[in-house]
């Protein structure tokens, strides 16, 4: 997760009708507002099941024993509604899925779950369904603390509802009877202790710890610690071809001159020297100097000797676990990965001997963020993961058997040859920073270990040096305004709005399928570097205030910037004095432990953060956060109650027979995502059903362990 004191000029906003009238506890909240997840309305646990597992009474040629019902939301292609086939996904790793009212009335399955319902076929061994019983027992006994029956429904990030879940039946599922695949009947109650031993660890005892980390502060610890940037830095820069130290420096020296990337033209930050290059320099014994070389027209740093990796400036602030973005890349990406494992330094003053405090330090508004992709394909690899940070959060104390634990996961996750497919063999997903030490606005990067290719949204994993790359999700602010500018407008009211999920309920059901191409309406869009306040957000100009989809859209597009997430539509702009993050989430200034935005926390444990929308105020529409309960939520259903079956791959061809068969494929793409070569269109024809049913065996691939609700999209994307 990734600002300095300022205001924009903002005009007064003319309170427009509301949408949709919102629940009391939302409408009540003004900015900034904490209220209690209590007021939040109850609702039955059956109306939230969006997935039921049904055992057939024979397998089918393919040895699949259960029909998987998922209840789709409408194609985003309008052109599709009714078709009795629906597929979902890459063209070239398809998800097909049938009509379930459909195969009923052909016999293919008992009974259908409803209209709105598409089947797909697993091998759901019986020994899978008997640890799930085995672990709701457990759960419910309190063997991993006291529980509670009570889960918060997540809109996306938003909190909108609670319910209880409900338990796999085993003897209902033997019978052939629609099982609904929920959350855990009963989980360990969400507590602030549950979130700094899994989710979020700032603990002095770890990020202190001193065999792992090396505090540039006060100089303490253990140089070169399995925890700090050094060991970090050296891990992944082993197959880049130059050593740690000039890694390192290669990737600093990115912000003494201007790049373009994607026709953005990012401004240098010179101040790099001043601020970290020439102090750590003069730390490490090495005399420096910024000198422009005329020859290649680029200002560059002359060392006498490298850098010392061991005195890196760098303090850590937290570990974090990301479990909560596993999946597939879109909704429907037949994978599942365990998420990611992250690091947040803060920048400080480096010195070979420490002996500063935590008054005397010099921390600066800058952070620095490892995201690592963890190692692992397929649900039992995800379960696993999540087992064991479940089980680190069983510890009383952040005792040295926890951190011992603790340093086997990371270390299974950051060392080097942990991922031999990408830059360098490391899991890096990206790094990220967040500053405004070196200059004003605030602004945020990314670097990959990969070459990025805008025009065609593929990265190519290469070894060698962070590249710099652009942002996720994010438009170029230096050609976009994010007021007025009209290819966001278009963007927002066309690609984004025909991705949101129908119905829409502001602010309980807001959601919305969408990709950010590199260019629209044949400008470049995707930014290589984002600014904050401004931008503080993103507007959609001609969006009604009244129309639901629209302030949805609208919504969905901005919280998923780095500009939206670090200002105004997560209420990180409330500078109330206290929480010290200035367009962090993660605070590089306010001392050990470091603080989180409310945002995260939602103001404390059993609360939501509510922030007005951003655009059109709370007078239209108020949106709730709670992110670490979310977390903890999606933890503990992953560690205990997620249910794994064996999916069967067709063959790319499959779909060029569909073609033949129906003369098209009711592909539904995303919106931004580049179309498909073949003829997009429903089938309607029960016949044609048949037949494609029939075709399976003979263009079947291979099997792929999933969770049984692997197209239920992640709540939470990159950030």
């Amino acid at each position: 997760m990734l600002a300095v004191w300022g205001c924009s000029k903002e005009p007064a906003p003319t309170p427009p009708p509301p949408v949709r009238e919102a629940p009391a506890a939302v409408q009540a909240a003004g900015p900034g507002a904490s209220r209690s997840l209590g007021e939040l309305p109850v609702v039955e646990g059956g109306s939230v099941a969006k997935v039921f597992a049904q055992k057939l009474a024979r397998p089918t040629f393919l040895g699949e024993t259960t029909a998987v019902h998922v209840k789709l939301p409408p194609p985003i292609n309008r052109g599709l509604a009714g078709s009795l086939v629906r597929v979902v996904g890459e063209p070239s790793m398809p998800t097909v899925l049938f009509h379930s009212d459909t195969l009923a009335r052909l016999g293919v399955i008992p009974a259908s779950p409803g209209p709105d319902f598409f089947t797909l076929f697993a091998r759901l061994p019986d020994s899978e369904v008997d640890r799930r019983g085995e672990n709701e027992r457990r759960l419910a006994s309190g063997e991993f603390g006291a529980p509670t029956r009570e889960t918060v429904l997540f809109n996306g990030r938003h909190p909108a509802a609670r319910y209880e879940g409900l338990p796999m039946d085993p003897n209902a599922f033997a019978r052939g009877a629609l099982v609904p695949q929920t959350s855990c009947p009963q989980v360990p109650a969400s507590t602030e202790a549950w979130w700094e031993r899994t989710l979020m660890i700032r603990d002095p005892a770890v990020v202190l710890d001193p065999a792992r980390t090396w505090d540039p502060c006060t100089g303490a610890g253990t140089k070169g610690g399995v925890w700090t940037f050094a060991h970090l830095m050296r891990e992944m820069a082993q197959g880049s071809g130059v050593s740690p130290e000039a890694f390192v420096l290669e990737w600093l020296s990115l912000w003494l001159n201007d790049f373009q990337s994607n026709g953005d033209t990012v401004p240098a930050r010179r101040k790099m020297y001043d601020e970290v290059i020439a102090p750590w320099a003069a730390a490490s014994g090495a005399l420096s100097s910024l000198e422009f070389n005329a020859s290649t027209n680029r200002w560059e740093v002359v060392l006498r000797k490298p850098l010392d990796l061991d005195i890196a400036p760098f303090r850590l602030l937290a570990i974090i676990n990301r479990i909560d973005l596993g999946g597939g890349t879109e909704y429907g990406g037949r994978s599942s990965n365990p998420g990611e494992l992250r690091f947040i330094f803060g920048l400080t003053r480096p010195s070979p001997w420490g002996g500063g405090t935590e008054a005397t330090c010099n921390l600066k508004p800058f952070t620095t963020i490892f995201e690592y992709g963890v190692p692992g394909e397929g649900c039992r690899a995800v379960t696993q993961w999540a087992r064991q940070w479940v089980g680190l959060g069983m510890y009383p104390t952040f005792n040295e058997a926890y951190r011992s634990r603790l340093q086997r996961m990371t270390e299974s996750v950051v060392r080097h040859g942990r991922a031999p497919g990408k830059g360098n063999q490391s899991a890096l997903n990206q790094l990220r920073t967040n500053e405004v030490a070196l200059a004003f606005p605030w602004e945020l990067r990314e670097f990959h270990l990969a070459d990025e290719h805008p025009g065609t949204s593929k990265d190519t994993p290469s070894n060698g040096l962070l590249r710099v790359h652009t942002l996720a999700l994010t438009p170029n602010d230096a050609t976009h305004d994010f007021r007025t500018d009209p290819d966001v407008d278009f963007f927002v009211r066309t690609q984004v709005k025909n991705g949101v999920e129908q119905p829409v309920s502001i602010p309980s059901h807001c959601t919305a399928r969408f990709t950010v191409p590199s260019s629209v309406n044949d400008r470049f869009f995707l930014g290589a570097n984002a600014q904050v306040a401004p931008p503080t957000h993103w507007e959609a100009a001609s969006a009604v205030a009244t129309n639901a989809t629209e302030v949805c859209a609208r919504k969905e597009f901005s919280s998923n910037t780095c500009n939206g997430c670090h200002f105004k539509d997560t209420g990180t702009n409330d500078f109330t004095g206290v929480d010290n993050l200035a367009f962090t989430h993660v605070s590089p200034t306010s001392g050990i432990p470091a603080r989180e935005s409310r945002f995260l926390t939602g103001g404390g444990n059993g609360s939501m953060y509510v922030v007005p929308d951003a655009q059109f105020g709370a007078q239209v529409a108020s949106w709730p956060f709670a992110d670490l309960l979310r977390r903890h939520q999606r933890l503990q259903e992953l560690a205990h109650c997620a249910t794994c079956g064996w999916f069967i791959d067709m063959d790319a061809g499959y779909l060029k027979r569909m073609e033949a068969l129906a003369g098209s494929v009711p592909l539904d793409v995303p919106p931004g995502a580049p179309g498909p070569t073949f003829t997009v269109g429903p089938i309607l024809d029960v016949g044609v059903v048949r037949q494609l049913l029939e075709l399976r065996p003979g263009l079947r691939l291979r099997s792929r362990d999933l969770p049984l609700d692997f197209l239920e999209p992640p709540a939470a994307r990159v950030h």
